[in-house]
């Protein structure tokens, strides 16, 4: 099956498994049009369901979406506030259509940062969705790559003070199996959008071989045509992984014999 979006033909087989993406430029959307900060936030919802409906149809398993960052608690407390009640009434309002296409939520991050009330709903929204087969929706919210990375080895220090594992064990597969990621494939593709150069702390570890693109389109503005717009980029990319162009032109050759 193809589907098209715009003027790009996005297939089966072709498409990056997991697609990160920072969603950057509510505010600056909402300034430019002389309304307060958080009015561009709710316009960032729309254009999260959009995002959410394109992977869904093109069949991308995973869709990591960076929410609110372990630094944004720095932001005035309005507009914090504000957020967390967004957050609080999204949540409250996307399960059941979560539920109607398949989609499984995940939120990662420091859950215990937030208002044990919204504890409770990210708990059932979790709980309701798990069982969904199809896209996997992580939003990092409290998240931070390095409060990830020193989470895991935490966890896998107090394995080693308990006995059940010896330091010469640990090793790159058991950090990512402690990692908030687990199970899940690591991004293949990695989008910012709102004109910013730079991953601001967004799954260090697991973007170590993720293809880039960046956008000056705020986030709000960012549509379906976009998003096709960056899978074709990463289509048109040769992924070597420390090989040579010789060898994966070779690889990909045998395994299509």
């Amino acid at each position: 099956m193809t589907a098209k979006v715009g003027k790009i033909p996005v297939s089966d087989g072709d498409v990056p498994r997991h697609i990160a993406i920072i969603m950057d430029g509510n505010g600056r959307w909402a300034q430019k049009r002389l309304m307060p900060r958080i009015v561009g936030h709710h316009a960032g919802v729309k254009a999260v369901r959009k995002a959410v409906e394109f992977c869904s149809d093109n069949h991308i398993e995973v869709l990591s979406l960076f929410a609110f960052s372990s630094e944004n608690w720095r932001r005035p407390l309005d507009e914090v506030s504000l957020l967390m009640d967004l957050f609080m009434k999204t949540l409250q309002s996307e399960v059941n259509s979560m539920m109607k296409n398949n989609i499984r939520l995940q939120i990662i991050g420091d859950k215990s940062g937030f208002p044990e009330k919204l504890q409770e709903k990210i708990r059932e929204a979790e709980a309701q969705t798990q069982q969904n087969t199809g896209l996997t929706l992580l939003i990092a919210a409290n998240y931070g790559g390095r409060w990830d990375i020193t989470q895991a080895l935490r966890k896998i220090g107090e394995r080693i003070a308990q006995g059940e594992l010896q330091p010469e064990q640990i090793s790159e597969q058991l950090l990512n199996e402690h990692l908030v990621t687990a199970g899940l494939p690591e991004p293949d593709l990695f989008i910012r959008s709102g004109g910013e150069e730079r991953i601001s702390n967004f799954l260090l570890w697991q973007l170590a071989y993720t293809e880039f693109y960046f956008t000056d389109r705020l986030w709000p503005d960012f549509d379906k045509n976009e998003l096709a717009n960056a899978v074709a980029s990463f289509k048109s990319r040769q992924r070597r992984f420390g090989h040579t162009g010789e060898q994966m032109v070779e690889k990909k050759t045998l395994a299509n014999l």
